[in-house]
């Protein structure tokens, strides 16, 4: 006989597992199905969590060889310890993944380790969910293949894979995916990166600072393309600085392999050229995961880019069956992904008001400065006619950012020329990451910039520079 749940949740990713633990914060019986040995999905076993850790760690290792010295402290040159570094990457990832496994106790959910196929509703029109074997080992859920779970609801929350280059495969040797650049064995002598997104450029950063040469191509003439231009372009400028070289406008047309090398083969316009490599990390973007999850032979249906079509409520063309997360539109993004979790069942609860407000979705991309910004760019402004004014302030005058030697970068806010009310903020410099959080509450309460140019900001920080691009807007900034 199949067990019962209230909703039945695949995958436990960002997405998945926020989803589940509000789910069952709101009283009902919850089961999420996982095909990975460990919970977190991509976001915390080979994305967010072990890149930042590998970002942190190896900025730790430039700064120690490059610029203790002008703090006056003077130490012998550091000496890698690659192990070291990918053991502290893994054990952060498995305490925050040991971490998502003990929240579902602690909230009663049931885990199945297996791989879900979709078998639609049954006699009494509850969706049913066939478990099919995955990898499992230690102490995970054991069932009997093809054994059935049935819900009212079915949420959707498998993720994305990166997408290859077409006509070269990843091997994981050779040619990688983020995944395997988590954790090459060795510093490679060249890693080329195909695609000059956010996990291009964090990877690549990574591996600049430990010492090897780093070559980015891209097809389009920019870096960046959904940033706004003034700060991208402060962004490739740091990473140029940082020894990071930029090949663009240019397309991948194949690889010749020589052993354990390659040379990668490209063409720009009427030219065409090979760079040798040891590594070929292709970061081209990423794709839905739904392969025979069984969805389309329900009558589901796809969008053109291959991504599933919601209403409001996260409801695809099946009824009973809802999606969130990189399956639906939108940035591939793990914090959009959780918060259409958590919005997806309060409107099962019946919560109408629950809505996720993507005009203040921010995005980061954590180079070093890091670069931050939420709504809209100035292109985008311009484009749709609206009227702007911008303000913006150099962490070269922030006394916080002159102490700690990280004076690169700026802060700029883009607000309506009628009503003050901000549009946009985009940011370059240290902490941008976290300094972002002040802009996205000040838009989500519809605040003007002369609200944020009044606001007490502590001294020294680095967020009075937020402070100091809102007030430069109406030509009053004082520092500048």
């Amino acid at each position: 006989m199949a067990e019962q749940f209230d909703l039945i949740v695949v995958g436990a990713g960002p997405g998945g597992y926020v989803a589940a633990i509000r789910a069952s914060q709101l009283g009902m019986k919850v089961a999420v199905l996982e095909k990975r040995v460990t919970l977190g999905g991509v976001c915390l076993n080979e994305g967010c969590i072990p890149s930042k850790a590998l970002l942190d760690s190896s900025e730790h290792f430039a700064v120690a060889r490059d610029r203790f010295a002008g703090h006056g402290i003077e130490i012998d040159s550091p000496r890698l310890n690659l192990p070291v570094m990918l053991a502290r990457k893994d054990e952060v990832v498995k305490r925050l993944t040991d971490g998502v496994a003990y929240l579902f106790k602690k909230n009663k959910i049931t885990l199945f380790y297996g791989i879900a196929r979709l078998k639609g509703p049954d006699g009494s029109g509850l969706q049913q969910v066939a478990l099919e074997p995955a990898d499992q080992s230690g102490d995970q859920p054991v069932f009997e293949p093809g054994q059935l779970l049935t819900a009212p609801r079915v949420l959707l929350a498998t993720g994305s894979e990166a997408l290859a280059l077409p006509n070269i495969p990843f091997d994981g040797e050779l040619v990688v995916s983020a995944k395997e650049a988590l954790g090459f064995e060795r510093v490679p002598e060249h890693l080329v990166v195909v695609g000059g997104g956010p996990i291009g450029l964090e990877l690549g950063s990574v591996w600049r600072r430990l010492g090897a040469r780093v070559t980015v191509l891209d097809l389009l003439p920019d870096l960046l393309p959904s940033m706004d231009r003034q700060a991208a372009a402060a962004l490739q400028r740091a990473l140029k600085k940082q020894g990071v070289e930029f090949r663009l406008g240019v397309r991948v047309s194949g690889l010749r392999r020589l052993g354990s090398k390659g040379l990668v083969q490209f063409t720009a316009g009427n030219d065409s050229g090979e760079l040798d490599c040891d590594r070929l990390l292709v970061a081209i973007g990423r794709r839905p995961v739904l392969a025979d999850l069984g969805f389309e032979a329900l009558g589901g249906k796809l969008l053109e880019n291959g991504r599933i079509s919601v209403d409001a409520d996260y409801q695809t063309s099946v009824a009973g069956i809802y999606a969130i997360g990189d399956l639906i539109p939108g940035p591939m993004l793990a914090h959009k992904a959780s918060e259409e979790g958590v919005v997806c069942v309060e409107r099962m609860a019946g919560s109408r008001a629950a809505v996720v407000e993507y005009d203040y979705l921010p995005g980061v991309v954590y180079t070093w400065p890091e670069g931050a910004s939420v709504g809209k760019t100035e292109e985008q402004l311009k484009h749709e006619n609206v009227p702007y004014k911008a303000g913006s302030f150099n962490f070269l005058g922030n006394g916080r950012a002159r102490a700690m030697d990280e004076t690169e970068g700026f802060a700029k806010v883009l607000a309506h020329t009628e009503t003050d009310r901000i549009l946009g903020v985009h940011i370059v410099g240290p902490r941008a990451s976290d300094m972002i959080a002040e802009a996205v509450t000040a838009m989500g309460f519809m605040g003007t910039a002369r609200d944020m140019g009044m606001l007490f900001h502590a001294h020294p920080t680095l967020s009075e520079a937020l402070k100091e691009a809102a007030l430069d807007l109406h030509e009053e900034a004082i520092h500048a």
